[in-house]
């Protein structure tokens, strides 16, 4: 909102692991009249419970969703890009087995080719390479740093 000057109607394209901070975007983004884009690795998706909520907030706000395995699909036209950790505390045994599952979601430039032309990106940090790359992360669209600026205010 800070960046934009509003939060309705753009995108978010979420890549990466159907966790805890997919799941609040998810209960929240349409009914800020934000449209959500996510895409996960088969096996690592969001939780369906979540995913019906989501669902009908979609309906009864007139929002898009879209689910999907593809990175590329989901940051298509998308304005916000966004990941988190792939590894969560307590998932270290399968780490082997995770990043192995999430080859191909790194997001980087590339992947930003088909985002839309004010595309920015967000990560709650702590950040592994693997997530996003360098260029992205440091890149003058990354807003990481504000993002937990705000987050120590709330």
């Amino acid at each position: 909102q800070e960046h934009y000057g509003g939060l309705n109607g753009l995108t978010i394209a979420w890549i990466g692991d159907g966790n805890n901070v997919l799941h609040s975007i998810m209960t929240s983004a349409a009914k800020l009249g934000m449209h959500l884009r996510i895409a996960t690795p088969r096996g690592f998706e969001p939780d369906l419970r979540i995913t019906k909520i989501t669902e009908q907030n979609s309906k009864e706000y007139g929002t898009k969703l879209l689910l999907t395995t593809d990175p590329l699909e989901a940051a298509d036209s998308a304005n916000v890009l966004v990941t988190d950790t792939w590894i969560s505390m307590g998932q270290e045994e399968e780490k082997k087995e995770r990043l192995k599952a999430f080859k191909g979601y790194q997001i980087t430039m590339q992947t930003a080719k088909s985002a839309a032309s004010n595309w920015t990106f967000l990560h709650c940090l702590p950040r592994k390479p693997e997530e996003v790359d360098d260029e992205v992360f440091y890149s003058p669209q990354s807003l990481v740093f504000q993002e937990a600026e705000n987050r120590k205010w709330t």
